[in-house]
């Protein structure tokens, strides 16, 4: 049964939040996560009775999203989840490698041992569920990967939270979420997971060594192999409907 905004707030401890906030998150999730899909029509009379909302809030909740690049808004048109693309996938990887790399150099030069042992239980929770993962070409079990995604997220950020920079960090959430976008389809396509964890084991070693130039090096050949594992995915993705398509047509021909 879907939760409604209160019930949604009541467990997350965001009671105080405004309906905007709440619903804005709640939407968030749902287009990084693939349950609105790319390119799709934001119709607002349809997004209202489905996260019990008024128009002020719901507008209120888009607008933010179209500031994180995750809508998109034509002017009097409406809203639109923002779309995916082969080249758009190159850009954030290339971005995001040079806000990630330069966020760990940062907090590998100012981390303490609160850091460290941060870092270390957050890696320690990601090879728990890395541990379990099936060595399969079918697609993972959707409860596995909310699993994987939370404790994936958590390593990472808790790699670069000493780095100090607000701004860092800012600019490194937003494009971490429109990266996940792009992993949600890998990770939901027929595909054998690759030993990722080996790449994290790599990133967590130099880090705890305190070796920024390796830590960086490893977190670049880290993202470019997930991003060339999304780029296959889609690829393969995009090839499917074209033959469906193809199929259908020669059906009614």
């Amino acid at each position: 049964m879907k939760q409604s905004n209160r019930e949604v707030a009541e467990a997350t401890g965001d009671v105080g939040r405004t309906m905007a906030d709440t619903t804005y998150r709640r939407l968030r999730n749902d287009i990084v996560t693939g349950r609105l899909g790319a390119g799709s029509k934001l119709k607002l009379e349809g997004l209202a009775g489905i996260y019990e909302v008024g128009m002020s809030p719901l507008r209120e909740a888009l607008t933010r999203l179209v500031g994180d690049l995750l809508v998109v808004s034509e002017g009097q048109r409406g809203f639109w989840v923002a779309p995916l693309s082969l080249d758009e996938l190159d850009d954030i990887s290339r971005v995001r490698a040079l806000i990630e790399t330069e966020a760990l150099n940062l907090a590998i030069r100012n981390g303490n041992s609160s850091w460290e042992a941060a870092v270390r239980q957050a890696f320690e929770a990601l090879t728990e569920i890395e541990s379990r993962l099936p060595q399969t070409t079918e697609p993972l079990d959707p409860e596995m990967v909310e699993d994987w995604e939370r404790a994936n997220r958590a390593f990472h950020a808790a790699l670069v939270s000493a780095s100090g920079s607000p701004m860092l960090t800012r600019l490194r959430e937003q494009l971490y979420q429109q990266s996940e976008r792009y992993r949600r389809v890998s990770l939901n396509a027929s595909r054998r997971w690759r030993n990722v964890h080996d790449e994290h084991a790599a990133i967590f070693d130099a880090t705890m060594q305190r070796n920024a130039l390796k830590a960086a090096r490893m977190t670049e050949l880290h993202m470019s192999r997930t991003a060339e594992e999304v780029r296959r995915a889609m690829q393969q993705l995009a090839a499917d409907v074209a033959s469906l398509t193809e199929r259908e047509n020669a059906g009614d021909a």
